[in-house]
């Protein structure tokens, strides 16, 4: 298996995202440096700072050029960042030495290197916020058509009370909609242009630098950060954070979908479920497996941007090159679980036959016994009702008869009622919401 899934033609189509790795690739970085390189030029000449003939030139030549990444391979190596052998590359495509001397005017590749992530998380963020609407609106539907469907809460792995089963899928959406919401703040807050120079003064521009790059931010569609921030990588911490965040929220869908699918529960089946090679009979879980495994590695990732947040100094190199062994894969696999998930959803096919079982599975009615705890507690004391209900639980398990028959002989008139509680407004409440949304 190569290094990176995405770039396996064998595993890409089960780990990675075409859509969200092509704004990872060579080219993609390539092209939107040369933006940022075309879009400064003209700002600075509109300022004044650079003549507006070379600017004019530099803008339409960032837009033209072709440059093979492979020819700045050496060079990169050597220096650490591409941006110089890209400068030479492109000085030289430009064929017009006396208007390119002008470019990259006071900036330094730190600045090129950043805003130009910033256009390709852009336009990341903007393809996430379509998935992920994608998966609420078909796990809203599916809640509202399973909001009355009985199924057994589990908790630490054992029955619990009953829930339906368009409650589970209600919990699994909700986290995604608060994730959703943050999206207005992460895209104004976090995305923003770097343009501050050497080591953050941005001294070569002089006094129009302030205003330099709130042009700059203005013609990317970029936020102005106000500062250098060459070394404050907050914000990248707090992307990776938030698709760590909407990873893991996935993740939770792939594990309880594991579970409902594994042999003797069956109480959802997925359809297009994978095959064995020596098992006629499997139909395993593929899909929630990798949405747990791309959750975990993401989760993991994002702690080392964390670690890759701790710049010495005006900059560092090894905790940029840190950055980039890591942030791009959180990105990719965050497309690929908003893909998947929103695919799954639709494929979910819950058995309410099994669901029943698992309501009882021992015939013994177990599942209702803290119901009739509070409905024993209507006669006696809240604690001796339910001392009184696990006594008769034993009992129960040691005679092989059904809890409310032995409520029944005991205390007769007294019978669980309403056990599912508020699991049906619940489901409804969050397609409702879903649907608002989307409305408004």
């Amino acid at each position: 298996m190569p290094a990176s899934p995405a770039d396996s033609a064998l595993y890409r189509g089960l780990f990675s995202d075409d859509e969200a790795q092509r704004l990872f690739s060579d080219s993609a970085e390539i092209r939107s440096m040369l933006l940022v390189e075309g879009a400064l030029a003209r700002v600075q000449g509109d300022t004044g700072q650079i003549p507006k003939d070379a600017a004019a030139f530099i803008d339409r030549a960032s837009r033209e050029v072709q440059i093979d990444p492979a020819g700045l391979v050496d060079a990169t190596a050597a220096n650490g960042v591409a941006v110089p052998a890209l400068l030479t590359a492109f000085r030289k495509a430009a064929e017009a030495p006396d208007m390119m001397q002008f470019v990259h005017w006071g900036a330094t590749s730190q600045d090129i290197m950043d805003t130009g992530l910033m256009l390709r998380l852009k336009r990341l963020l903007e393809l996430f916020a379509i998935r992920l609407d994608n998966v609420l609106d078909n796990l809203a539907a599916l809640a509202d058509e399973t909001a009355d469907l009985p199924m057994a809460g589990r908790t630490y792995g054992q029955v619990a009370t009953p829930t339906s089963f368009g409650a589970v899928v209600a919990a699994w959406g909700r986290p995604l909609l608060r994730w959703r919401d943050q999206m207005g703040a992460l895209r104004d807050e976090c995305l923003c242009v770097s343009l501050s120079g050497a080591a953050g003064t941005s001294s070569a521009m002089g006094p129009s630098a302030p205003k330099i790059r709130a042009d700059l931010a203005k013609a990317l569609d970029l936020a102005d950060p106000g500062a250098s921030w060459h070394s404050e990588r907050d914000r990248i911490v707090r992307l990776s954070d938030w698709m760590a965040g909407v990873t893991g929220a996935l993740g939770k869908i792939g594990e309880d979908l594991i579970l409902l699918a594994q042999t003797g529960q069956g109480e959802v089946t997925i359809s297009g479920a994978g095959s064995s090679s020596t098992m006629p009979q499997k139909q395993n879980p593929v899909g929630p497996s990798v949405l747990v495994a791309l959750a975990r590695q993401t989760s993991a990732h994002a702690g080392l941007i964390h670690d890759a947040a701790l710049h010495r100094q005006q900059r560092d190199g090894s905790a940029w090159f840190t950055e980039w062994l890591t942030l791009p894969q959180i990105c990719v696999s965050t497309g690929k679980a908003l893909a998947l998930s929103a695919d799954l959803a639709q494929r979910i096919s819950p058995d309410p036959d099994a669901m029943l079982r698992g309501l009882d599975p021992d015939g013994l009615g177990l599942i209702y016994a803290e119901a009739l705890s509070f409905a024993l507690a209507a006669r006696m004391p809240r604690d001796k009702a339910q001392a009184q209900i696990k006594v008769l639980c034993a009992e129960a398990r040691d005679t092989g008869t059904p809890l409310p028959d032995l409520i029944a002989r005991d205390h007769a008139g007294i019978t669980s009622s309403d056990t599912l509680g508020q699991a049906p407004t619940e489901a409804r409440d969050f397609a409702a919401q879903v649907r608002r949304r989307r409305l408004g």
